[in-house]
C-alpha cells in the first residue's frame, strides 16, 4: 500500500494537485477540534462542518479524549492557543467509536498475539505506566466528551478565556449534537 500511496504522491506534486490546498499555518476560523481518528471522519466531518483546509487545527487520536494532562493533545491545544491565534476549541466524538468499550486487557492480549512479550508489558508496568488508564475506553460517549471538555476548561496553563464545547458527530449522516453540562 505504502508504493501505491507514494506513487500516488509523485504523480500529484507532478500535476500541482496542491495548487488548491495551498494555505499558511494559522487557522481562519480560530478554532481547534479534538476529533477522534476513525476512518469515517476523515471527509464526513470537514463536509459536515463546512471547513475546508486552512480554516482549523485538527487534532485526532483514538476516542478524541486527553489520556494524559500534560501529553501530546494539550500541547498541540496549546501551540494552537498560544502560538497560532486558537480561540475555541471543539470537541467532537462521534457515534459508534470503537474506543467505547476498549479493554486494556483485551488489547495486551492482542499484543502478545503480535509478539509483545509478557516480561516487556511487565517492565513497562514495573516503570510506571498504568494500562487500565492509559488504555481505557470508555462506555458513555456524553460522558466522555464532558470528561474532555472539563479537562481542557480545567487546566491550568489552558486560559480561561478559551470558548471550549462538546459535540457527537453521526458517523453516517454528520449530524452533529451539543454535549452539554
Amino acid at each position: 500500500m505504502i508504493e501505491d500511496i507514494l506513487k500516488y504522491n509523485k504523480q500529484f506534486v507532478e500535476n500541482k494537485g496542491y495548487e488548491k490546498y495551498i494555505t499558511n499555518k494559522y487557522p481562519d476560523k480560530k478554532i481547534a477540534i479534538l476529533s477522534c481518528m476513525d476512518t469515517r471522519l476523515t471527509e464526513l466531518l470537514p463536509a459536515a462542518l463546512g471547513i475546508k483546509n486552512g480554516d482549523v487545527k485538527m487534532i485526532k487520536n483514538a476516542g478524541g479524549i486527553i489520556s494524559h494532562p500534560f501529553g501530546s493533545v494539550i500541547r498541540s491545544l496549546m501551540v494552537a492557543i498560544y502560538e497560532l491565534g486558537v480561540k475555541e476549541v471543539m470537541v467532537i466524538a462521534h457515534s459508534d467509536c470503537g474506543a467505547c468499550h476498549m479493554s486494556s486487557a483485551q488489547m495486551i492480549e492482542h499484543m502478545k498475539v503480535r509478539g509483545i512479550k509478557q516480561e516487556t508489558i511487565d517492565m513497562i508496568r514495573f516503570c510506571g505506566v498504568d494500562f487500565d488508564s492509559w488504555l481505557y475506553g470508555f462506555g458513555d460517549t456524553e460522558k466522555s466528551v464532558r470528561e474532555t471538555v472539563k479537562a481542557i476548561l480545567e487546566h491550568p496553563l489552558i486560559p480561561e478565556d478559551v470558548h471550549v464545547s462538546g459535540f457527537i458527530i453521526d458517523s453516517i449522516t454528520g449530524a452533529l449534537s451539543p454535549v452539554v453540562e
